[in-house]
């Protein structure tokens, strides 16, 4: 299991309440930079967390 920091548990928590969001929408429902989600985003869709179509970002169904 990969270790989750304080914006990837916040990422998580967003896309949980949502079907699909964008970077610039993530970021500012969770009041983080751009850059910081987008390292967090990264690490989460190589980890098969999310998943990503269209530049919207998602929860892998599990």
């Amino acid at each position: 299991m990969v270790k989750l920091n304080k914006v990837d548990e916040q990422v998580v928590s967003t896309l949980k309440n949502s079907d699909e969001l964008t970077l610039a929408e993530i970021a500012e429902k969770i009041g983080e930079s751009e850059k910081k989600v987008f390292k967090s985003l990264r690490k989460l869709f190589e980890n098969e967390i999310i998943d990503c179509t269209n530049r919207k970002y998602k929860l892998v169904k599990r």
